[in-house]
């Protein structure tokens, strides 16, 4: 009998552990997942088709313009269609794309997605080369190219533009090079089209990008710079003189595409841009607004508050992530007042509270909190939307604000369906969301912000857990500026951007965009309530001559609006929406959700049209964990697993033993 219960112990620890790996998942129902790709030697010449990525950056005031070109080549035998995944800022308004193949420039159209894919389709079969650029996700998108034939060298570059906002007086431009796994509870085969890139290979941890990466930033500010900073990469920086200066990636930097490239700048004396910038076209005028917050204002009148810490502890986050959110929340919660209260709610692929209600922020109560998070090590998938469900009905603790703190790498497919929660749930509490890691989901952490009107902050390094942590005090103490309006005297101003400006929490700039009909002279009025009183300033219009250099503000118009309707809502779109996006993206030549960029050389190459499919594997980020991969356990040995085969050693080694006695006995 005691055999039996051994045996029993045995295969009970196994199904739990081969069910959390995922190892003994049924293949009928599998789940939505990325997975490892096993490097064959026979087959490396055609899995890698993309060589390499070049960027050039030209930023001339507020305006970044961007050229991201990209280089197949074919170092195999037969024909391949190529397929890549890669990420773009959450701002990017990609406005054009060209494919350059044997001396041969196509220039994409933009076209309706679904008119795209089936022109793309039958191109491909018809054996001709195309290429075709889809968006995913506002920061993913997927670069499809068919017929890539032997010995093949084909460059796709595709071009957009993006507004930089400085935050405490510091400008950063960010180009995000690879995108991380994303975790999904989906089915595979009931999961809609947009979400299948999902399901796609990736390098395991610590292997060598296989494509290179280039980045050359042209920097031209108008105004004295005080410092230019790359604390990415390693970086040559030149100055032509005092505004103008040139940074390239330094030669020792090999492995550059693992991780966000991030350049911050500041202006002499911490100035920044603001004014008003007029671009008149053909059929429409433009312009864009950016006003200097006022100073902030320290009050003693804080309200008390209640801060409830959303904590990812998933496999992705293992290791170096999580010992950022550990040196993070030991900031946060550490230098909570003694009139706070607050609680902690961990989250992988299940959840557990800290506390059934929130506890006063006593030393002794700040320290379980510190001990409960230290002794965390990441493992599991992750179920954001059922731990901010949890979150969200704790019991209230009255006489104060609730906020809540989600501390995520945000590798999740379900950001719309956490985006809506938030946004329903806004009783009286707003949302700060930390993105921690090296190439974060700024998606996810950007709209969780958004949706629940508070701030995004992303922490690379532990060095930055402290800075984030103050920079989060001084917003939540008072808001910069807030019942913030404006009003355009004398101005014909139309299609703002946003209708409605939220309340100032970051020392940041409030950006206005919109059109403007007739001769450009009247005022623009900004006022709101500050700390101590009234805020108002006035622009005159007259002042200002329409150049054409700020001829990218219709892009960056209709990209502001895209985003409003499309990139943060909370609800699907339905389908005046989504014909309003399509034809944003059709009229402005704007890649979208629902607008894709197609290039077709008539040419037929390969009259088979036969050709092998290949989806390129990605690496992982730098400092993710291999556990954040489906089925990671498998192949590398993680603490838990060794420990469960010491226990399973240990069983088997005891019924040996009670085996050796029954044959000495007998």
């Amino acid at each position: 009998m005691k055999t039996k219960c051994i045996i029993f112990a045995i295969m009970i620890l196994f199904s739990a552990w081969s069910t959390g790996t995922g190892l003994c998942e049924p293949s009928e129902n599998k789940t939505l997942a990325p997975y490892f790709y096993i490097e064959n030697a026979s087959e490396s010449t055609d899995a890698f088709p993309l060589k390499e990525t070049r960027v050039t950056v030209n930023i001339s005031g507020m305006m970044a313009d961007v050229v991201v070109t990209q280089k197949y080549h074919n170092a195999g035998t037969q024909p391949i269609n190529a397929r890549y995944i890669f990420p773009a800022s959450t701002r990017a308004a990609v406005h054009d794309m060209e494919m350059h193949i044997n001396d041969r420039i196509i220039k994409a159209k933009i076209k309706e997605r679904k008119t795209a894919e089936k022109e793309f389709a039958a191109a491909k079969k018809q054996g001709k080369s195309a290429s075709l650029l889809n968006q995913q996700r506002p920061n993913v998108f997927a670069m499809n190219v068919a017929n890539l034939m032997p010995g093949d060298d084909v460059e796709i570059r595709l071009a957009y533009s993006e507004f930089l906002v400085p935050r405490d007086g510091t400008y950063e431009f960010v180009f995000p090079t690879v995108v991380g796994p994303r975790y999904s509870s989906q089915s595979a085969d009931e999961a809609p089209p947009e979400d299948k890139w999902v399901q796609n290979p990736y390098l395991k941890a610590g292997t060598p990008p296989k494509t290179k990466f280039d980045i050359t930033v042209n920097l031209s500010t108008g105004i004295p710079l005080q410092e230019v900073l790359c604390k990415t990469h390693k970086t040559n920086i030149s100055y032509e003189n005092s505004s103008l200066a040139k940074i390239t990636l330094a030669p020792s930097e090999t492995n550059g595409g693992n991780r966000d490239f991030i350049l911050d700048y500041r202006l002499s004396g911490r100035k920044i841009e603001s004014g008003l910038m007029l671009y008149k076209g053909h059929d429409e005028n433009f312009f864009a607004l950016m006003v200097q917050p006022p100073k902030r204002v320290v009050t003693e009148m804080i309200p008390k508050r209640e801060y409830i810490f959303l904590v990812d502890v998933s496999g992705s986050m293992s290791g170096f992530p999580l010992n950022v959110s550990k040196s993070l929340l030991q900031h946060l919660i550490g230098k909570l007042r003694p009139t706070d209260c607050f609680n902690v709610v961990l989250f992988a692929g299940g959840s557990r509270v800290m506390a059934p209600s929130s506890l006063p922020a006593s030393q002794e109560n700040i320290n379980r909190a510190i001990t409960l998070i230290n002794n965390q090590n990441g493992g599991g998938g992750t179920e954001l939307h059922a731990a901010l469900e949890k979150a969200l009905k704790l019991p209230r603790t009255e006489d104060c604000s609730r906020t809540i703190l989600i501390v995520t790498d945000g590798y999740i497919d379900a950001e719309r369906q956490t985006f809506s929660l938030i946004a329903n749930n806004l009783d009286k509490t707003n949302v700060f969301a930390f993105g921690i890691g090296s190439s974060v989901n700024r998606y996810l952490i950007e709209g969780m912000a958004k949706a629940g009107q508070g701030e995004p902050f992303i922490v690379t390094d532990p060095a930055d857990a402290s800075r984030a942590a103050e920079q989060f005090r001084q917003y939540i103490q008072y808001p910069l500026l807030s019942h913030i309006r404006v009003r355009f005297n004398g101005f014909d101003a139309y299609d703002v951007e946003p209708p409605t400006v939220p309340d100032l929490f970051a020392e940041r700039p409030i950006v206005i965009f919109g059109k403007w009909r007739g001769p450009a002279k009247g005022k623009i009025e900004i006022s709101g309530t500050t700390g101590n009183g009234t805020y108002h300033r006035d622009f005159s219009v007259a002042d200002i001559r329409a150049l054409e250099i700020n001829s990218p503000l219709r892009y960056l118009w209709a990209r502001t609006r895209i985003a409003r309707l499309s990139d943060y809502s909370p609800n699907l779109k339905n389908d005046e929406e989504k014909r309003a996006i399509t034809s944003l993206g059709l009229t402005y030549n704007l890649l979208t959700a629902y607008t894709s960029f197609i290039a077709v050389d008539e040419t037929i190459r390969n009259p088979s049209g036969k050709a092998k499919n290949v989806t390129q594997p990605l690496p992982l980020p730098k400092n993710v964990s291999n556990l954040a991969v489906g089925g990671a356990a498998a192949s590398v040995p993680e603490p838990g697993l060794t420990l469960l085969l010491l226990l399973i050693a240990g069983l088997v080694g005891l019924l040996s033993i009670r085996k050796g006695k029954r044959a000495s006995h007998s």
